[in-house]
């Protein structure tokens, strides 16, 4: 995968070296060791991706879907057989901890499960005698090449969010994976080779912005789909969309947990504090803020500081920890730089995660467990995705105030309430602006065979990724009205 410490592209089959005049280091967050150095991918190397991809698809829209999803079966079980070497390898390159990697793993897994399902989830459907002697039906039918934009932060999860459905419905698939976090998919792809998927059906373009727009602009590919920030998102989806292509762009977050007094507060501390500091708080499903309503404040905020206070920070790979680094040097101070915003916009700060360190790995990016009380809900650290280990508090008399601060917000991924009430949850889920409802849950993700959901700026565009959606975004459909000859004959 590497020539001489360099990470290699997969175009038609075989591994190459990118046409790059750069690269950029890939470090282990936990000890900012260098790993490999990733090239920066040139529109030459997005050209090549594509022509192999076209001349693929051929044959490939041609193989029937029950053949087509044989290799994804032995994707699935490489990925098992393979698991607790990717799991070390996501900690080294991404941060999080092992057991947090294995439950990546797992919902990566089940992706490709589902996908297997392809010959009945993209069935049609038709009518005889839709009028005398003329039948009709609507088959779907796979688009061509398409490509995926992903995220460092679950670098072996998202892509198959989208791989699967795409190669199993019959297009041909090209990659371009983070560059902070490149090395998971490119064992992957290792596997993939070895599942026996033909050359040019699914391919990896490593880069960055260059990649990107290659991607974006080029008049062959004719679906994007990606996961990021909000900002990254609105530009993929409107110079995509400006190019004629199909898009499903994931959005950033700033997820609201209300909290109310009839909760069962152990559990609901233990469930909140997993979602506000898992994966260090870099996931689209992290809880952000926290709404006490009336008493529930004097019951909840002690016993969270507390929890917060005694997680376990450091390696991943080490025993017993519970919460790794943050990806970067530059991501470590932004989120610094936020925590300090939000205390001159006049928040107070009940645990303060900054200017720490780890035993044994001084050079990593940590920064410990943050929360910021009386945050106010107008100030601008409320309404900002801080994507790290920083959870803001903010109080609500009841629940109808509590709804009014979660909808009070740009954007839409999840929200969540803990309550013992069932009309309380009822109203919760029926009013709430959110694409992902969880009731007692901290971290609403769906299972693979839903749709990841998502509003507001949250998401752009229609078709979400995983299960049904996914088969619906990579396939067209077409309608076929026939009517024979002889019936014609009969007729007249």
């Amino acid at each position: 995968m590497t020539t001489n410490g360099r990470l290699l592209n997969y175009i038609n089959g075989q591994w190459v070296e990118a046409q790059a005049t750069e690269y950029l280091p890939v470090r282990n967050p936990a000890t900012a060791q260098v790993l490999a150095h990733v090239p920066l991918s040139t529109a030459q190397d997005v050209d090549k991706a594509v022509a192999a991809g076209q001349k693929a698809f051929h044959d490939w829209r041609r193989t029937p879907v029950v053949e087509r999803v044989q290799p994804l079966y032995r994707l699935k079980r490489l990925l098992e057989a393979h698991r607790d070497e990717l799991a070390r390898l996501i900690t080294n390159e991404c941060g999080k901890t092992y057991e947090e990697s294995q439950g990546e793993l797992q919902r990566a897994i089940e992706n490709v499960e589902v996908a297997c399902g392809a010959p009945s989830l993209m069935q049609g459907f038709n009518n005889e005698d839709i009028a005398r002697g003329i039948d009709e039906h609507c088959i779907r039918q796979p688009l061509g090449v398409v490509a995926a934009i992903t995220p460092f932060n679950f670098p072996g999860m998202v892509p198959l969010w989208f791989l699967p459905y795409a190669v199993a419905t019959g297009n041909c698939f090209i990659l371009k994976p983070s560059e902070k976090t490149p090395m998971t998919m490119q064992r992957i792809f290792q596997l993939m080779e070895e599942a026996g998927f033909p050359p040019g059906v699914v391919q990896l373009v490593n880069g960055a912005k260059d990649a990107v727009d290659a991607l974006l602009d080029h008049p062959d590919i004719r679906a994007i789909s990606f996961v990021g920030s909000t900002p990254v998102a609105r530009y993929v989806y409107e110079r995509a969309a400006r190019a004629g292509k199909r898009v499903q762009a994931q959005g950033g977050a700033k997820n609201p947990l209300v909290i109310m007094p009839d909760a069962d507060m152990e559990m609901t501390v233990r469930v909140v504090a997993d979602s506000a500091f898992g994966n260090a708080g870099q996931r689209c499903l992290a809880a952000s803020v926290g709404i006490t309503v009336g008493e529930a404040r004097n019951l909840f905020v002690e016993a969270f500081v507390d929890a917060a206070a005694s997680r376990k920070v450091g390696y991943g790979l080490d025993p017993g920890v519970e919460m790794g680094p943050v990806i970067s040097a530059e991501s470590k101070a932004r989120i610094e730089k936020l925590i300090a915003l939000g205390e001159s916009e006049g928040a107070t700060v009940l645990l303060d995660g900054r200017n720490k360190t780890v035993k044994g790995y001084e050079d990593g990016y940590f920064i410990f467990p943050t929360i910021l009380d009386h945050v106010p809900p107008e100030s601008q650290i409320a309404h900002t995705e801080i994507f790290g280990p920083v959870f803001s508090l903010m109080h609500a008399e009841t629940i109808e105030e509590a709804i009014a601060l979660v909808n009070n917000r740009k954007y839409g991924n999840m929200a969540s309430i803990f309550t013992s009430s069932g009309a309380s949850a009822r109203k919760f889920r029926y009013e709430v602006n959110a694409g992902n409802v969880g009731i007692n849950i901290g971290v609403a993700a769906p299972m693979a065979f839903y749709p990841f959901s998502g509003w507001r700026e949250s998401f752009f565009g229609v078709l979400h990724a995983q299960g049904m959606h996914g088969i619906e975004f990579y396939t067209e459909t077409k309608v076929v009205i026939e009517r024979w000859p002889r019936e014609w004959t009969r007729k007249f």
